[in-house]
């Protein structure tokens, strides 16, 4: 039996830089981390002794003699990818629900692709999990997703990533002392807005409309470098941050128009309101998680204010993707 454990991430600046339709001509960069929230992944031999050869099990459970009648499109493609022959028993449980804006399609993708790895005694490297990841997603299932998730979960940390047209991800850790990185979580908030979205059709309008907007997204982009001059030269306050978070969600919300609406425009507004100097929703957009920026001595005024909504206390995770139980060993 094997279980692995992959994070979540959350992305502050670059986002939708890292689709291929914007970075093959441009380049791309996001600032993320990933979070001590994760995705579980068990794999296992099934037993000779049931009338099934694949039993998946989820939110749904599946039971097929072919990986072709699997309808859950990552175990699917996974274990394609991989040529699984023998019956195997897959099994996911997570810290987050699905569609919620923290990259836990690709997590879930990393996690049981390093499941396959282990369960065949295979060592492998963290970028050869991004682009298996990378391959199963945007080849594959020809899905609308971006670069930046399959690399944080694999890598992990508080990094800037770069990318390139026909490169693999560049990850760069950022080097920030720790109690300026300790600073930055603590200013941190994370709340569910209780419905989640499918990432799929907002990315696919936007991907739609890049050529439209250049102008924008290099704007997003180039935030990723100002922010990063935030974290690194001491001299500046912190809040900074945060009101840069302020200005690259204006940009964001007018990406298209399935990113936010007036629920979500109202939540923001109450947070600001009561303190939050900046914010976004994480991921595509729609709903899912709500990351704001506010001050310590504001945190508990922002939470009555946002009191219908779920609060996710939160740190960053630096390990990424770890195989935490192998019984062969």
């Amino acid at each position: 039996m094997i279980i692995t454990r992959t994070p979540f991430r959350v992305s502050f600046f670059g986002g939708g830089s890292d689709f291929p339709a914007f970075y093959d001509e441009h380049g791309g960069a996001v600032l993320s981390t990933s979070i001590d929230k994760f995705c579980y992944i068990t794999v296992r031999e099934l037993p000779p002794f049931f009338d099934h050869k694949y039993r998946i099990r989820y939110t749904k459970r599946e039971e097929t003699n072919s990986i072709l009648d699997i309808n859950h499109p990552s175990v699917r493609a996974c274990l394609q990818h991989m040529e699984v022959q023998e019956g195997l028993e897959v099994l996911h449980t997570s810290d987050i629900p699905a569609m919620s804006g923290i990259g836990s399609s690709s997590s879930f993708t990393v996690g049981l692709l390093n499941a396959l790895h282990a369960y065949r005694d295979e060592k492998v490297s963290k970028s050869e999990l991004c682009q298996g990841a990378l391959h199963v997603e945007q080849a594959m299932l020809e899905e609308n997703v971006g670069s930046q998730d399959q690399t944080a979960a694999s890598y992990g940390g508080f990094n800037k990533i770069t990318f390139k047209k026909n490169m693999q991800p560049l990850v760069s850790p950022v080097a920030i002392q720790r109690h300026r990185r300790v600073a930055l979580e603590n200013h941190l908030m994370l709340f569910f807005t209780r419905f989640s979205r499918v990432s799929d059709t907002i990315a696919k309008t936007q991907i739609e409309k890049t050529p439209a907007l250049t102008s924008e997204l290099s704007s997003m982009r180039a935030m990723v470098e100002q922010a990063i001059e935030i974290l690194v030269n001491e001299s500046n306050s912190l809040d900074q941050f945060g009101e840069l978070m302020h200005d690259s969600w204006q940009i964001k919300r007018t990406l298209t128009e399935k990113i936010t609406n007036p629920e979500i425009d109202g939540y923001y507004e109450k947070a600001r309101a009561a303190g939050a100097i900046g914010g976004k929703l994480c991921g595509a957009g729609g709903g899912g998680f709500f990351m704001l920026f506010v001050p310590p001595e504001k945190q508990e005024t922002v939470k009555k204010a946002l009191h219908n909504l779920l609060h996710v206390p939160f740190n960053f995770d630096f390990g990424g993707t770890q195989v935490i139980y192998n019984s062969k060993y």
